[in-house]
């Protein structure tokens, strides 16, 4: 094999590593690659925020960095400090003002991810129309599905295939696809899934696919297995605490369960997007019950007088 064909199988390695949430072998890969290489240091850098070591980013891309390795640190500013994140959206806004083509593609993926995290979903869908890269095709389904729009995610869908169907990002877009229609889809997603875990090695993202799999076609069981085992490995991840608050709703009788994985959730997760949506719902409870409770009803003789 040339010099060529060999950094091109290791940039693939990299990022295969990426795709499918192995993010320290990302690292890894990338450090064996002594060529020079901003595709390598983009994956390098999205696999450190990836694990929330925005410090390294932040560190070693600096403000006046000239490259599109920027757009990462803007999008590591932005999932890391609370009072930059409506500076940083509005960055974004600004860049995307002028020819969006001309743009390197990982502005396009940074932004479209700060978009996505502000669950501006028709925005992040603006940039990404038209754009053929496997990445952003996968970005747009991503949308697509968190708008229940189904019928035009196959269509997305249809158009990574034809691009490359046996990319690993081709594949895990089947399987996301798969398991919102439901049914017997969700069998099909285990398997993609399971495939992925064969040839790369099973990681907290593939294995949480299966779990939804799983949850999605009742075996709670097999759910709990896959689940204790995504525990072991991480048990703060994010996802992970999530599917198990699902689990645990149809699972479990009492609530005990549920209630801890919710406040550890709430306590390792304070900026996500179930966090902020749940604090909100219960600051408004707490002023409907101050606002309503028997505390401030006035006597009925007093409202007579």
């Amino acid at each position: 094999m040339s010099r060529q064909n060999n950094e091109v199988s290791e940039l693939i390695d990299v990022e295969n590593a990426f795709y499918i949430g192995n993010y320290q072998t990302c690292i890894n890969e990338c450090n064996k690659i002594s060529k020079p290489s901003l595709e390598k240091d983009v994956f390098m850098y999205r696999s450190y925020i990836a694990q929330n070591k925005y410090r390294v980013v932040l560190d070693e891309i600096k403000s006046s960095n000239d490259t599109p390795l920027l757009a990462l640190r803007y999008l590591a500013e932005y999932l890391s400090n609370a009072t930059r994140k409506e500076a940083i959206v509005s960055m974004f806004d600004e860049k995307f003002q002028g020819d969006i083509n001309a743009l390197d593609v990982i502005w396009i993926i940074a932004g479209a991810t700060v978009y996505i995290n502000e669950e501006s979903y028709e925005t992040a869908m603006k940039v990404l129309v038209g754009n053929f890269n496997l990445e952003c095709m996968s970005l747009h389904l991503h949308c697509l599905l968190k708008m229940s729009r189904v019928d035009l995610a196959k269509q997305v869908f249809t158009t990574m295939q034809e691009k490359d169907d046996d990319a690993t990002l081709t594949q895990l877009s089947q399987a996301w696809l798969n398991i919102q229609i439901g049914g017997e889809k969700l069998q099909d997603a285990y398997f993609i899934f399971q495939d992925l875990c064969d040839k790369f090695s099973p990681t907290l993202l593939l294995l949480n696919g299966q779990a939804v799999c799983y949850i999605g076609q009742q075996k709670y069981d097999d759910a709990e297995q896959v689940l204790r085992e995504c525990l072991n490995r991480d048990p703060n991840n994010y996802d992970t605490l999530i599917n198990l608050l699902a689990l645990s709703q149809q699972k479990d009788k009492n609530s005990s369960q549920f209630n801890r994985y919710l406040s550890q959730l709430l306590d390792e997760h304070k900026n996500s997007s179930l966090a902020n949506a749940y604090n909100k719902r219960q600051a408004e409870f707490d002023r409907l019950v101050l606002q309503f409770g028997p505390s401030n009803t006035k006597p009925v003789d007093e409202i007579v007088a």
